[in-house]
């Protein structure tokens, strides 16, 4: 599960998880830079990123015509990314060699990939929950409809609603799924268009109502890095809106991917150098 997974899980003041984490809507707007970061070294193209709930894990997806597509790291300190440590990785060239965003089922038994060379999601089945060094790819795919240069995907929390994004269409589309999780029953519900922000959505997720969404936006020319929308009616991209809430930091060269720490106080960034930035949001 990555943190944009637990903005769903809690409102402030209400749990968003194990642990009696409590989230609180970061402040986007007000974010700053921690001065801490961490260098990946893996000679550019991270695509996505995802967290494993209780800080320990850190999963990347890596853009390049190599055997490790995927890679699992984990934190010595929760959350403290200075502790990172490769532990494990996937290769996922015989399925995709441009894998994009990566997601997470919340029991850490499967996660979805953006293929984007051939504009589908995958699902991978992993036997030992987030280890992906037990990952196989279980035969599903499901092309993305209304969007031929696909970049992230996220689900809702039961999984019936599935939302990609990508720089085609710059549209957010969703998908209803007719069986929970299975993204070969998926179909297309409705779009969003963020072209007014950007004309290359990165990275999208949301948070535990499904009133807000938060898209990280991959350009050096645009003025900011990280943007914030309302939704009228919960998880209904139809009814969603700018709601003018942006940040921009110079440290950030151009963003490729977020995440939050599972309370909300934290933001997580890879930029296109393969560094890893901390902010407290």
């Amino acid at each position: 599960m990555s943190i944009s997974r637990l903005i769903q899980m809690g409102t402030a003041g209400v749990s968003a998880g194990g642990g009696g984490v409590v989230w609180t809507d970061p402040d986007i707007a007000n974010a700053s830079y921690d001065s801490v970061s961490f260098d990946l070294n893996l000679a550019a193209n991270i695509r996505g990123m995802f967290f494993k709930p209780d800080g320990t894990k850190l999963y990347l997806s890596h853009d390049v015509a190599a055997t490790d597509n995927v890679k699992e790291y984990t934190m010595s300190t929760a959350w403290d990314i200075s502790t990172l440590n490769n532990t494990s990785n996937f290769g996922t060239t015989t399925q995709t060699s441009t894998p994009n965003g990566i997601f997470f089922k919340p029991d850490g038994y499967a996660f979805y990939l953006v293929d984007t060379g051939n504009d589908r999601v995958l699902e991978y089945s992993l036997s030992t929950a987030w280890d992906v060094s037990t990952a196989s790819y279980s035969s599903n795919a499901f092309t993305t409809t209304g969007e031929t240069d696909p970049r992230s995907v996220y689900f809702k929390e039961d999984g019936t609603k599935m939302y990609v994004v990508g720089t085609a269409s710059d549209n957010v589309i969703q998908y209803n799924l007719s069986t929970a999780w299975d993204i070969t029953t998926a179909s297309s519900q409705a779009t969003f268009s963020v072209a007014s922000q950007s004309t290359f959505p990165a990275q999208i997720s949301f948070n535990p109502t499904g009133t807000k969404m938060y898209l990280t936006m991959y350009s050096v020319v645009i003025t900011g890095d990280i943007f914030e929308y309302d939704l009228s009616t919960a998880w209904d991209i139809s009814s969603a809106s700018y709601n003018s809430v942006s940040y921009s930091d110079a440290t950030l060269t151009s963003p490729v991917t977020h995440a939050f720490k599972s309370d909300g106080s934290k933001a997580y960034f890879v930029d296109d150098t393969d560094i890893i930035y901390q902010y407290s949001t």
